[in-house]
């Protein structure tokens, strides 16, 4: 019954506000005024060099500019939001077109510009998102910051968020379903006992597998020196007890282990100190293994099983083998760096699968742990006290899950699953588990509520309130609910000075949980978050593995890391002279003189590994499992480089012809998509970017010829600029630093705002970064400057329905 509560109160706390975040305002529509000192040579310009493309009749690119009107621009905002970001990437007119003076043209986006960002500084349009639901990577931030539940990763037991404008955390993509709500309930519980070292926790079994292409003839970071391979497990163990680890062997499909025909020693660690030692393989283990295979794995990783007493709290496993010798194996001549790419074979070294840990057994009363002292900040010292000091505890926890105070009514009901809780169990700890569970599955945790003023009329635009605001800028720069500090000066109506919120996102941006931007800002707009998905074939990259992905991964995760931590310049992705390598990626770029697998900044010597489109990750990324991609990189450096995406392709595109008996190069078959009229006008735009990186293989190797012939790099891009290689093209980019920016900008603001941007929103991005080209496009302005930001800072009170 219980539970058919909590559900419908979820539920019917979301109808309220189902409502589209496409928001205009529809009394300035009505207020829009002519334009006035309209110039009649941008008309005739227009006229001259745009309309033969774009008239009624031909409409090229769904577009027409034959009957806009440029006495009053920003009535058909839409259109000339367009033509700016065309012209502004020198797009158009099209190379082999007739072209007017630069200085015409400057003139006229000049003009639109200033026509468009004067009507929205006199009119400001906020939008208005709708009713925004925690995404699965904000819920596990926030259960972490809540209960101090560092090593418990939550998105495993909630399904992926639908995406939407390039983003997870867009709040019209993330409704609620009656499945996810009993994923959210039997989540709810999980946390409440674990936080609370429940010793009533039933045992459970947790796995943790190896990637099939983990290599582990090497060591593995996190694990002691002198290892080869193996995993480390970052866990949380919920209470005080006993807990049984089980490491498993990598075996085939008829359970043979794999390299027992030669001794080897397994170590097992607990918090970097061994528990467990054990030889096994060799002559006797491998006679074993000739019979019942099954039997034999069994009584072999029976050795490996450790039961130990831990107490609650996070904990590091680590389970490794001894490294005997760092020489090359000398039973093949030219060993992959890869180790195991045939899975049926058992040949080669012993190699882990998993690691399997159960528990809890004989768990004890709870004790102390870190959650158990985040939560508990009173102890009753009898029966009489344990409401008062359950009030205190919730009103806490409550104050940070809601972020804001609990109301009276609030902190009643809270109180009321105290008392349920502690009369079914006789115990004050049940009590106030059974009220964290509720409040993580109340609708004032899980969803982001912003209430519009009673005194403000329908469509009007209001400040939201200083707790709304903290909410706002710590899902934003931590992907989590705002800490006490935060929390505390919007309480006091602080964040409404200037001097004060700049300080304090000064503050949130040095602050470790800023990395959230990188793996949730930077792993979704630069498609990271993808990589883990890419298996390229093995019998053309043999030596790609998992433990080159995750070094691929981390190289461009810790680049991004740096411009926010340092605050360096958003310029800094496409020209770093610096990188983040270990020897496991340092070997793939031909880095002599780097060893280890801990990640380090190192400088970059060769010009062409500068930024993003020297890295691995992104020329992966953007190729075939086979090769290259000259048109996936184009229409990679297009979208989120330049922020010009091309038109999606017509159906039925078919495959790049293959002449039998004749090697093609990569620019030969490429030739074809612009002899094509249909193809030709997106070819055009994406295959000389993409042609200008064939120089990278398609896992991001650096080569000089394919298939035998020498690669030519040249080309003549969108602009009619000429580049031959990786820097020509960073150059041609660099010498607009201002639209690479304004791209970043658009996807910052469209990632804080939780909504897609529509053109009343461009002029806030233009401001912006025109803001930021003063201070060098330092990282810090962008943020500050959304923070700053109309959008960001307000809101449109909705039309009654």
């Amino acid at each position: 019954m219980k539970r058919k509560y909590l559900f419908l109160l979820i539920s019917l706390a979301a109808v309220p506000f189902a409502a589209s975040s496409r928001f205009t305002l529809q009394a300035s529509t009505q207020l829009r005024q002519p334009t006035p000192d309209l110039s009649t040579e941008h008309r005739a310009l227009i006229d001259k060099y745009c309309v033969t493309c774009h008239s009624q009749r031909t409409k090229t690119a769904g577009l027409t500019l034959e009957t806009t009107n440029l006495a009053n621009v920003p009535a058909q905002s839409d259109i000339w939001e367009k033509v700016i970001r065309k012209l502004r990437a020198e797009m158009m007119p099209p190379v082999g077109a007739p072209h007017p003076d630069e200085g015409q043209l400057n003139a006229l986006v000049t003009f639109l510009e200033t026509s468009l960002d004067k009507w929205a500084a006199a009119h400001p349009n906020p939008g208005r998102p709708t009713l925004h639901r925690l995404n699965r990577a904000e819920y596990g931030n926030a259960v972490r910051d809540l209960f101090a539940l560092d090593a418990l990763d939550i998105t495993q037991y909630l399904p992926p968020d639908p995406e939407a404008y390039g983003f997870d955390n867009i709040a019209d993509s993330l409704g609620t379903s009656p499945a996810l709500m009993e994923r959210y309930l039997s989540i709810a519980w999980k946390v409440a006992r674990m936080a609370m070292a429940d010793a009533k926790i039933p045992a459970t079994t947790e796995t943790f597998r190896a990637r099939m292409d983990l290599t582990q003839r090497d060591h593995i970071e996190g694990l002691p020196l002198g290892t080869r391979g193996g995993m480390v497990v970052q866990y949380n163990f919920p209470v005080d007890a006993e807990y049984e680890i089980r490491p498993k062997l990598w075996a085939n499909t008829v359970e043979q282990i794999g390299g027992l025909e030669h001794p080897d020693t397994l170590e097992v660690t607990f918090d970097g100190q061994r528990i467990k030692l054990v030889n096994f393989g060799g002559h006797e283990d491998e006679v074993l293994a000739a019979g019942v295979s099954a039997a034999a794995r069994a009584q072999i990783e029976a050795r490996f099983i450790s039961r130990i007493p831990i107490k609650a709290g996070p904990h590091t496993i680590g389970v490794a083998f001894l490294k005997k010798s760092s020489a090359p194996p000398v039973d093949v001549l030219r060993p992959f760096l890869r180790d195991r790419i045939d899975p049926v074979s058992t040949n080669g070294i012993a190699q882990l699968d998993k690691i399997v840990i159960e528990g809890p057994f004989n768990a004890l009363p709870s004790g102390d742990s870190p959650s158990r002292r985040r939560i508990l900040i009173c102890s009753p010292a009898g029966v009489t006290e344990a409401p008062s000091c359950a009030n205190k505890i919730l009103s806490a926890v409550a104050r940070r899950a809601y972020r804001r105070p609990a109301t009276d009514a609030e902190l009643k009901q809270l109180m009321g699953f105290f008392d349920s809780g502690r009369q079914k169990s006789g115990s004050f700890d049940s009590g106030i588990e059974t009220a964290l569970a509720f409040i993580l599955v109340s609708p004032q945790f899980l969803f982001r509520f912003e209430k519009d003023p009673d005194n403000v009329a329908a469509g009007a635009r209001y400040h939201v309130s200083d707790l709304e605001l903290a909410s706002r800028l710590s899902f934003f720069i931590w992907s989590s609910i705002p800490d006490d500090a935060l929390l505390e000066l919007a309480l006091k109506g602080r964040l409404k000075d200037p001097a004060v919120l700049e300080a304090q996102v000064r503050h949130m941006l040095a602050d470790e949980r800023a990395r959230a931007l990188g793996a949730n800002f930077a792993g979704q707009w630069l498609y990271l978050r993808n990589l883990k998905a890419k298996y390229p074939i093995d019998d053309v990259f043999p030596d790609f593995d998992d433990n080159l992905r995750r070094s691929m991964q981390r190289e461009t995760e810790m680049l991004f890391e740096s411009v926010v931590l340092e605050d360096r310049s958003a310029l800094t992705l496409l020209n770093a002279d610096y990188t983040f390598m270990n020897e496991r990626l340092a070997k793939h770029y031909g880095v002599p003189g780097i060893y280890g697998d801990q990640m380090r900044r190192v400088p970059v010597k060769d010009e062409y590994r500068q930024g993003l489109l020297g890295q691995a990750s992104i020329l992966t990324l953007t190729s075939n499992d086979d090769r290259t991609s000259p048109v996936t990189r184009g229409k990679y450096i297009l979208t989120n480089i330049l922020g010009t995406p091309p038109p999606p392709p017509p159906p039925n595109v078919p495959p790049l012809n293959e002449l039998p008996g004749k090697v093609l190069t990569m620019r030969e078959r490429m030739l074809e998509h612009r002899a094509n009229a249909v193809c030709a006008n997106c070819h055009r735009l994406m295959d000389p970017i993409g042609l200008t990186l064939e120089n990278f293989d398609a896992i991001g190797r650096y080569r000089t010829t394919d298939g035998g012939s020498t690669i030519d790099a040249r080309d003549t891009l969108y602009n009619g600029a000429r580049v031959d290689g990786p820097v020509s093209l960073r150059n041609v980019i660099l010498s607009h630093p201002d639209q690479f920016v304004r791209t970043m900008t658009e996807m910052l603001l469209t990632y804080a705002l939780g909504r897609g941007l529509e053109d009343y929103d461009m002029p806030v991005v233009r401001s912006i970064v025109r803001d930021a080209a003063g201070k060098n496009y330092k990282f810090s302005s962008l943020v500050l400057g959304i923070v700053k930001s109309v959008p960001f800072q307000m809101r449109a009170k909705r039309f009654e329905l």
